[in-house]
This record gives C-alpha cells, sequence and structure tokens, in this order.
C-alpha cells in the first residue's frame, strides 16, 4: 500500500468515525425501540425508533413531581409539543420550550391562538385530524374533560412507521368512544390518566377502561401523587396492580418498547 493509500484510509476513517459518534441523536436512533420518559404528572417525552421526538403537556419546571435535572429547558429539543387541553399543569413550559427549540406545537386550534408561540410554530386542528411529524403521524382524538379559554380537550394517538402506536388519553373520564379508538388505531402503549380527585376518572375507573376497551401490551398511569388532592401512588397500585401489562413508573423513569 502506498503512502497516499494508507493517508486516504485514514482520513475516511476518520470521517466515518466523527459521523458516527457526533452525528445528532436522531440520525442514531432507529434502534427499532419506543423510548418514553416520565416527568411527573401528565408530563412525559417519547421517541420514535426514527428518532422523532414529540413532548407531551411539557409542565416541568414547576412541577413538584419532576426531578431537579430534568428541569433546565434547555435539555428539551423535541420536534413537537403536543397539548391535551389549556390547564396550566398541561401546557407549562411549552411557550418557552417552542421559543428556545424551534418545536412545533400541536393542539386544539382555539386554544393556540391564545399562546405566545413563534410564528409558524402552532399546528392547530380539531378531533379527527392528523399532523404527520417526522416518521410518526399524529392523530388527534376526543377527551372528557374541560379546557377554558380555548377549545375542548385532546387525547393523542401516536403511530409509528413499525406499525405500533401510543395512545395518551389526556385528562378524561372513561367514554364510549374509547372503543372506535380501540378499534381505529389499537394502541401498543397507553398512557392513562389515573388522577382521580375532582378532576378525573380514579384509578378503579381508569382500570375499567383498560379492561373494557383496550388491549394494550403496556399502560403506564399519569397524573396522580402531584399533591394530596390526587389519587396517590398506593390507590394506583391498588386499582391498577393486577392489570395486564400495568408499568408503574417513578418520575425521571424512562423505559424501551
Amino acid at each position: 500500500m502506498t503512502k497516499f493509500s494508507r493517508l486516504g484510509c485514514a482520513f475516511f476513517a476518520a470521517v466515518w468515525f466523527v459521523f458516527l459518534f457526533a452525528a445528532p441523536s436522531s440520525t442514531l436512533a432507529s434502534d427499532g425501540k419506543i423510548h418514553v420518559t416520565w416527568l411527573g404528572h401528565a408530563a412525559f417525552q417519547v421517541t420514535s425508533p426514527g428518532g422523532t421526538t414529540l413532548l407531551f403537556d411539557p409542565f416541568i419546571k414547576n412541577n413538584p413531581k419532576t426531578p431537579e435535572k430534568f428541569k433546565d429547558l434547555s435539555r428539551y429539543k423535541p420536534d413537537a409539543i403536543l397539548l391535551t387541553h389549556s390547564h396550566g399543569d398541561h401546557v407549562g413550559d411549552a411557550e418557552a420550550i417552542a421559543a428556545a427549540s424551534g418545536a412545533k406545537v400541536i393542539g386544539v386550534f382555539d386554544h393556540l391562538k391564545s399562546l405566545n408561540l413563534p410564528e409558524g410554530a402552532a399546528m392547530g386542528g380539531n378531533p379527527g385530524g392528523k399532523f404527520k411529524v417526522g416518521d410518526v403521524t399524529v392523530n388527534l382524538v376526543p377527551a372528557m374533560h374541560s379546557s377554558s379559554p380555548g377549545g375542548r380537550p385532546l387525547g393523542y394517538v401516536v403511530q409509528f412507521a413499525d406499525g405500533r402506536s401510543l395512545y395518551d388519553t389526556g385528562d378524561t373520564w372513561i367514554f364510549g368512544d374509547m372503543a372506535l379508538i380501540d378499534e381505529i388505531f389499537s394502541p401498543n402503549i397507553v398512557l392513562l390518566q389515573a388522577g382521580g380527585g375532582p378532576y378525573n376518572q380514579d384509578p378503579g375507573i381508569a382500570a375499567l377502561a383498560i379492561k373494557k376497551y383496550f388491549k394494550a401490551d403496556v399502560v403506564i398511569p399519569m397524573h396522580y401523587g402531584t399533591w394530596p388532592i390526587l389519587s396517590a401512588e398506593a390507590d394506583v397500585k391498588a386499582e391498577l396492580g393486577g392489570t395486564a401489562g400495568i408499568k408503574i413508573m417513578q418520575p425521571g423513569d424512562s423505559a424501551d418498547f
């Protein structure tokens, strides 16, 4: 091998090394897994097998259950932020994260008009609508709650390129159209409202919703234990502990599916 050949091989090896270890995480995330991180309350970060990152209801900085290391908003660079409704414990830090990261913000059109978002960031829709974000499709579905000011509440079904899907119920009470959500989308993962108190379905009703309407592989309860008025973790474990596929997470926990 000549000197120039050796130099050429070394050059291409160096370029490959830089590409492999310095490429953005979205380039390297094609590992076939769905990554889910619970940030406490109803806030989740979900990354698709292809590297598309979604941030659901990012109530983070003032969330008493979000671990301190997750409260630095500069760590969040989602492709899109998904807001289920207009209440402060769900909108949270959406405006700040969108401004800093350039993320799109998906929600009900009427609600997004009331937010201070960068120009072009809002992707407003209604139940039945859908948006393509990276390698996933985000479907807007109904929820049963309040949302004032700004339209109605939502749930979301995210369809992944490998055929799987994830359903975030949003704040809700059990309702008959959950049967249609399962029939149409057959979600493999359900992020399940189980907060109880005066605001939402309690863990017992949440367990009934799963038993009656869904055949999910994984069920992750949320929106509990944040304040004393909500259901405690012990209540969730007591009512949902025997549910097929149940996964009780702690704020800050991540899981791959």
